[in-house]
């Protein structure tokens, strides 16, 4: 009874559940992409390059007039498949690209917070126009007091 409720607690940890709930969402859009590569981008491809279908691209292995089995099982290279292949790749991993490019640009904006503006450590003098301490009563280099312009501001 321990392992259960130990598989139970691991199972419905939230990693687990985010992980399952992302290869769902993976291979839907994975079905999407391949959709888009094989019926939408491929076809007006292939009719730019004379009506060529890609899924039938193929090389013969051996020389189909002297094959003497079946006809469907002549070995085939199928490199018009691959192309689609290779394409829906480079579409997925585009959009995972700009996926954790956004993802890390929000994270930086949370980790970044806006630092507010320092206190100042110096004040003007307003009879020599030097730089003070904030704190001081005095100017260091004109030797007026400083106090009364501060309560006079």
């Amino acid at each position: 009874m321990k392992i259960v409720k130990e598989f139970k607690e691991f199972a419905m940890r939230g990693n687990v559940i985010d992980l399952a709930v992302g290869v769902i969402i993976g291979g839907a859009f994975g079905k999407i992409v391949t959709s888009l590569v094989n019926d939408i981008i491929m076809p007006p491809i292939g009719r730019l390059l004379g009506g060529i279908n890609f899924r039938d691209l193929k090389v013969a292995l051996v020389d189909p007039s002297t094959y003497t089995g079946k006809p469907e099982e002549l070995p085939y290279i199928k490199y018009g498949q691959f192309i689609n292949v290779l394409l829906d790749f480079v579409i997925v991993a585009f959009c995972i690209f700009l996926l954790v490019k956004g993802i890390n640009a929000l994270r930086r904006k949370k980790e970044e917070p806006e630092k507010a503006p320092a206190d100042p450590t110096e004040k003007e003098c307003p009879y020599c126009l030097s730089q003070v301490p904030i704190k001081a009563t005095r100017c260091k280099h004109c030797t007026s007091h400083l106090e009364e312009n501060a309560a006079n501001a």
